[in-house]
């Protein structure tokens, strides 16, 4: 992810300028995700690891957001929990993303890539939490 702010465009351009951090609509697209029923979890680093840790939630947590000349593209690494559909899931997120971007930043997103990262089964007695973890291989 660049360091550089987004620009809005301006229909006004007597007013200034408007720039978002990257990190705005990474947040936008976390907070989406999370409201969507059948996903677990998004999938953190360490960095996000230890800060929870500190009692600090990560709401940009699984998302990574890229600004290149075909437009906004963010990347979204999730576990899903078992027996829902992964299709569904992952559409759901696809359009939340996107519509939650739009509204409250007026930015196109021009694709949203759903990661799925693990499968989540809850155990027999519903409190602990099996994942299983999917392993991509590179093959060369």
């Amino acid at each position: 992810m660049e360091e550089t702010k987004i620009p809005l465009t301006n229909k006004d351009v007597n007013l200034g300028k408007i720039e978002i951090a990257p990190e705005v609509i990474e947040v936008i697209s976390g907070i989406a995700a999370n409201k969507i029923d059948g996903l677990y979890a998004m999938q953190g680093t360490f960095k996000t690891g230890v800060n929870e840790l500190l009692g600090r939630s990560s709401l940009n947590k699984g998302v990574h957001l890229e600004v290149d000349e075909n437009g906004l593209s963010v990347d979204v690494y999730c576990y899903v929990k078992y027996g829902v559909s992964v299709p569904k899931v992952a559409l759901e997120l696809q359009l939340k993303i996107k519509e939650q971007i739009l509204f409250m930043s007026d930015l196109e997103v021009s694709m949203v890539n759903v990661h799925v990262v693990g499968l989540v089964n809850p155990k027999e007695d519903g409190k602990n939490y099996q994942v299983m973890h999917t392993e991509l291989e590179e093959n060369e």
